[in-house]
């Protein structure tokens, strides 16, 4: 792999497909903002970009057996009404997160499971890793998803760092080779938060499977989409419609693509600071500052920011013009 060529040679003008990991919003009295989170669904797929749900940024690791079920409804309910026909506007609909940490049983059982409720609703799995395969060799993880994958029609991987928690690791390379082999695996999310090794998987992904898609986690290098990444981001969910603009004015060569981008990026520094899991908190802010939720409001457990975040917030706002009038929701 030579990461000095991998530099040089941008995608100009890719077409991108990008993928927000949308935020669950809550109501002043702590439950679940169900037609807020359900507008921006609606509102995420109307700008273009696909939604993913029970994700990290969805609070899917707080979540119980029933309340990921319930946001697999509110999802397929919410998007369904978006076409004439009942059918979800992309592919597969939605995508959402397969997460079995904390439960008892087999490993390949219980990601089947998780898997066949998320097909049923209209969704596209994604694969949360676990702490169970820690510490296995890269043939025995191999040989662990090829069995959790088999027969289903389109699967994710998702390679999360443990910065953003525990049961999330970086695969090595011969892993990563290994699931590409994988013909029902059709991409995976890479959330290391490293250029340098998102680079080295492109180079891996060019050579040995080039339809396979890579989709970008750095929220703090959203111009990975520049070198081949398509995305699936946390950071998307706070401007959906400027992302897409931004992938837009990229795949038309317009060089406002730059001054948008550096915008964003901006956001992404902010938000995505340490403690990297309070950018949920940051997003809530975020997304209630720009009138789309009802409340700032977090899951309880997740950890929060300073009392000045909306004043931080503001700026980055402004900066890429996503403010609406209050009163709006």
């Amino acid at each position: 792999m030579n990461i000095e060529s991998m530099m040089e040679r941008r995608k100009l003008r890719r077409p991108v497909q990008g993928i927000a990991a949308a935020l669950l919003p809550f109501e002043s009295d702590g439950i679940v903002a169900v037609e807020a989170f359900q507008r921006h669904l609606v509102a995420t797929q109307r700008a273009g970009l696909m939604n993913a749900v029970n994700m990290d940024t969805g609070y899917v690791n707080y979540l119980s057996d029933s309340e990921r079920e319930d946001v697999l409804r509110w999802t397929r309910e919410a998007l369904a009404q978006e076409t004439p026909n009942g059918r979800l506007a992309f592919p597969g609909g939605f995508v959402a997160g397969a997460y079995i940490e904390g439960q008892s049983g087999d490993v390949v059982a219980l990601y089947r499971r998780e898997m066949s409720r998320i097909v049923e609703f209209g969704g596209v799995p994604i694969l949360f890793q676990t702490a169970r395969l820690h510490g296995k060799s890269a043939e025995q993880k191999a040989a662990a998803y090829r069995e959790i994958c088999r027969g289903f029609p389109r699967v994710l991987a998702f390679e999360l760092g443990p910065m953003f928690a525990p049961n999330g690791e970086i695969f090595d390379e011969e892993t990563v080779r290994r699931l590409m082999d994988i013909p029902e695996l059709a991409g995976m999310k890479h959330s290391s938060l490293d250029r340098l090794t998102e680079l080295g998987r492109l180079a891996l992904r060019d050579a040995h499977r080039p339809e396979f898609q890579i989709y970008t986690g750095n929220d703090l290098g959203i111009n990975m989409i520049e070198y081949g990444s398509d995305y699936l981001l946390g950071l998307a969910t706070f401007a959906p419609e400027k992302f897409a603009e931004r992938d837009r004015l990229w795949c038309a060569g317009d060089p406002g693509y730059y001054a948008l981008s550096d915008a964003l990026q901006y956001l992404g520094n902010v938000a995505f600071r340490e403690p990297v899991p309070a950018y949920k908190h940051s997003a809530a802010v975020f997304l209630h500052l720009t009138g789309r939720i009802p409340t700032d409001l977090t899951h309880p457990r997740n950890a929060k920011r300073p009392a000045w975040e909306r004043e931080i917030l503001q700026d980055c706002a402004r900066r890429i013009d996503a403010v609406t009038p209050p009163g709006s929701v």
